[in-house]
């Protein structure tokens, strides 16, 4: 399954999931704050997992997520998102600056904000009354077309959060402020499975082959080529312990179309065929300290890139 969001939703959207759905590949062309009304999030990279408890409020940043959302026992999952792009966080801190004379203070920098694409923390008693009282106005379709209702609550979000002292989740909403390096990664993510040269991409980019590599090298710190065998690697990791499709089948989504050099990267990677990481991994995985059995964790799920 795949979920996907575009920019003709609402900037602030709940959503209510009353069944369990697996972990499902998410597509972000804007920066999303949420969350967490009732139940847990997971986000997942590779099998590594991320646990965003009920009451936490979290950052994702453009590009793919693998997430799991799991209702409460007996009651769906809720959350709430707001959803954003680089042009309108920069009209609302120039507006925070202008009328209010609020300067926006950012020194914080650590390993997990350049590693991690989300990033997510306890929600302060203010920040809990604003989504409470943003759920309200979802529930009444108080923001259905009225923009001014969405700006003025996305103000006061921004404002609570630039408020804070310096730290990951205000450094992660005000890096993407950038609207630039926010079009680079976009087509970047965007083309992870496509059949494209970097040459190709370079020109989608509108740089020289130097330039683009340069300019990647600095965004997602390793070389191009490495990093799409790692994404794609990662998609197909996924899909051997979440799925039963054939090897074969799981190297075309993955764009390996030659099954041989796919299982060739594979082991090259990971030190074990597909098929044996898939054996190995019937029984439980380590996520994050935990030993989880993948019966448990996913169903069934098939995620793919656009």
């Amino acid at each position: 399954m795949k979920q996907i969001e575009n920019d003709s939703q609402p900037t602030v959207v709940k959503y209510v999931e009353a069944n369990y759905g697996g972990i499902q590949l998410l597509k972000l062309s804007r920066c999303a704050i949420g969350y967490v009304q009732r139940g847990a999030k997971n986000i997942y990279y590779g099998d590594a997992r991320h646990t965003i408890s009920k009451g936490d409020l979290f950052y994702l940043g453009v590009g793919n997520h693998y997430i799991e959302d799991i209702p409460e026992e007996g009651r769906p999952f809720e959350q709430i998102v707001v959803y954003y792009s680089p042009e309108q966080l920069k009209r609302i801190l120039l507006n925070l600056n202008m009328n209010f004379s609020i300067n926006v203070t950012n020194s914080h920098s650590c390993e997990r904000c350049r590693r991690l694409n989300h990033v997510a923390v306890p929600a302060s008693p203010t920040l809990r009354s604003l989504f409470t009282h943003a759920g309200c106005y979802l529930h009444e379709d108080n923001f259905m077309h009225d923009a001014a209702a969405e700006n003025i609550k996305m103000t006061e979000l921004i404002y609570l959060i630039v408020s804070q002292e310096d730290g990951c989740f205000k450094s992660k909403v005000l890096s993407n402020m950038d609207s630039l390096r926010d079009n680079f990664e976009l087509i970047i993510y965007s083309h992870i499975f496509s059949d494209i040269s970097i040459e190709e991409l370079a020109s989608i980019c509108h740089r020289s082959l130097t330039s683009f590599k340069k300019e990647f090298k600095r965004y997602f710190l390793i070389p191009p080529h490495r990093w799409f065998i790692r994404q794609r690697l990662m998609q197909s990791r996924l899909l051997l312990i979440s799925t039963s499709k054939s090897i074969s089948e799981i190297g075309n989504e993955c764009a390996f179309p030659n099954t041989s050099h796919f299982i060739k990267l594979f082991k090259k990677e990971y030190g074990l065929t597909p098929a044996i990481y898939r054996n190995s991994h019937c029984g439980s995985v380590t996520m994050s300290g935990q030993s989880v059995k993948i019966s448990d964790m996913v169903p069934a799920v098939a995620c793919q890139g656009a």
